[in-house]
C-alpha cells in the first residue's frame, strides 16, 4: 500500500523529501515492460478495448470537494473522466503520448472533454496536486503537463522540495507561497477526498482510470484505442 499522509496531518517539505517514494504508484497488471504498457503502443492494439464495467454519469459528473478542471466544451458529445495519480509512470506516459493527440482530434474540435480528476498514491502526488491547484486556474493544466514531463526528476529525487519548487516558480510561486501552499490542511483534505472518493464510489484501484460516457477503462490508452472508443459514441 502506497504511503499516504492522514487528514490530521499537514503535508510538510519533510513530507516530500521522505525517503522510499518510487516511481510504481500506478498499477497495471498487463504491465510488461517497467513503466510502460503494452496499451501505449500503436500497433495491433487498436481494437476497441473491452469496458470493464458502467457508472451512473449522473453521480459521476457531480463534482466533488474540488472544482473539476475540464478541457473542452461542456455540451460535448463524449465526456472524458480521467483519475491520475502524479507520480505514476503510466500516467505521464499517456499524458506525453496519447493526450494531445486526442486533445487535437476530439476536444478542441467539440467533439469531447476531458475532466481530470486527482487521485494520488503518495504524498509526492499530493504535494504536485497541491501545487497544480494553488496556481492560477489557467495554469492548472499546464502545470499538470510540466509536472508528468519532468516526473523523474521530483518523484524519484532523494529530496523534491528543490526540483518542486523550480517547477512551481514557472507558475509564479515564490518560496513563501510554495510553503503555503504546500501547508494547507484543508487542500490536502480536499485532494485527498478526491482519492477517497473515486476509490469508494467509483471502484478505483489503479491510474490511469478512465470513464468515457460512464464506461470504465484502465491504463494508460493508446491513441488508436481511444479514438476507436470516442468514434464508437459519435
Amino acid at each position: 500500500m502506497a504511503a499516504r499522509l492522514s487528514r490530521r496531518n499537514v503535508l510538510s517539505l519533510a513530507a516530500i523529501s521522505a525517503a522510499g517514494i518510487a516511481l510504481a504508484a500506478c498499477s497495471d497488471s498487463s504491465d510488461p515492460v517497467a513503466g510502460i504498457p503494452d496499451a501505449t503502443t500503436t500497433s495491433a492494439t487498436s481494437d476497441v478495448p473491452a469496458a470493464e464495467g458502467t457508472v451512473d454519469v449522473a453521480k459521476l459528473y457531480e463534482p466533488g470537494k474540488l472544482k473539476d478542471m475540464v478541457l473542452g466544451k461542456a455540451d460535448a458529445p463524449v465526456t472524458i473522466v480521467e483519475y491520475a495519480s502524479m507520480t505514476c509512470p503510466h500516467c505521464a506516459h499517456f499524458a506525453e503520448t496519447t493526450l494531445p493527440a486526442i486533445k487535437t482530434k476530439y476536444i478542441d474540435t467539440g467533439k469531447a472533454r476531458l475532466i481530470f480528476r486527482e487521485f494520488p498514491f503518495d504524498p509526492r502526488a499530493s504535494a504536485a496536486f497541491m501545487l497544480a491547484r494553488c496556481a492560477p486556474e489557467d495554469r492548472y493544466f499546464p502545470m499538470v503537463d510540466v509536472l508528468f514531463k519532468q516526473q523523474q526528476q521530483w518523484a524519484a529525487a532523494p529530496n523534491a522540495e528543490e526540483p518542486l519548487m523550480q517547477i512551481s516558480k514557472l507558475a509564479g510561486f515564490t518560496q513563501e507561497s510554495f510553503k503555503a501552499c504546500l501547508t494547507n490542511q484543508q487542500l490536502l483534505d480536499d485532494v485527498n477526498a478526491s482519492r477517497d472518493r473515486g476509490e469508494k464510489e467509483f471502484g478505483i484501484t489503479s491510474t490511469p482510470t478512465f470513464f468515457i460516457n460512464g464506461k470504465k477503462y484502465t491504463g494508460a490508452l493508446s491513441v488508436d484505442q481511444m479514438s476507436a472508443i470516442i468514434d464508437g459514441l459519435l
